[in-house]
């Protein structure tokens, strides 16, 4: 027989997360403690280097930053303590705008742009879960970087306001505005093939 489902009593917070073994690695879903997988496949890290790459080199200079996983991204509001803090995540790629929520720990509140590269153990989770705290908590772009498939999926919207639009689908060739940074164009030919 199942478990009963978690009360909100028995979920944990950030306050409990900063308690646990530093050399674990874990998402906190809505409470509910998530394991991360172990080390990503060597394809799937040279595509999240590539990515952060080309744009960290866009954004010198500018004041928005790029941050790689492991980073904890605590989504809720900005001077919520630890302990009121139910979700945190570590996005394979973070930019951060409004750097008012960057601490020593990560980073708290919605970023401007998540990137997400998808493997086989945390694909669901990256496009249906993720995708909803993400629309919740303020993120302007989510992008879905699905290296097998070779596509690219879009959540793109100015207002935080509303819910993500439909999405744009394309293949990972050619070049992609990034949308945020007209100027950023992401070079899919740069990243590798397989």
């Amino acid at each position: 027989m199942a478990p009963p489902p978690a009360t909100l009593a028995d979920r944990f917070t950030y306050a409990d997360v900063l308690t646990w073994p530093e050399d674990e690695r874990w998402e906190l879903h809505e409470g509910l403690p998530v394991a991360m997988s172990p080390a990503p496949s060597t394809a799937h890290q040279r595509v999240v280097g590539e990515l952060f790459r080309q744009i960290a080199n866009f954004l010198v200079g500018r004041p928005c930053e790029v941050f790689a996983a492991p980073f904890d991204v605590r989504l809720g509001a900005a001077n919520a303590p630890p302990r009121d803090i139910r979700t945190v995540v570590q996005p394979d790629l973070t930019v951060i705008c409004d750097t008012s929520g960057l601490d020593e720990r990560g980073f708290q509140g919605g970023p401007d742009w998540v990137i997400e590269v998808l493997s086989p153990s945390t694909s669901a989770r990256d496009q249906i879960t993720k995708l909803a705290y993400y629309e919740a908590y303020g993120v302007r772009h989510y992008w879905l970087v699905h290296p097998l498939d070779h596509l690219v999926t879009v959540y793109a919207r100015d207002d935080i306001d509303r819910p993500f639009p439909r999405p744009a689908i394309s293949e990972t060739k050619g070049k992609l505005t990034s949308g945020l940074f007209p100027e950023l164009v992401i070079d899919w030919e740069l990243l590798p093939s397989g």
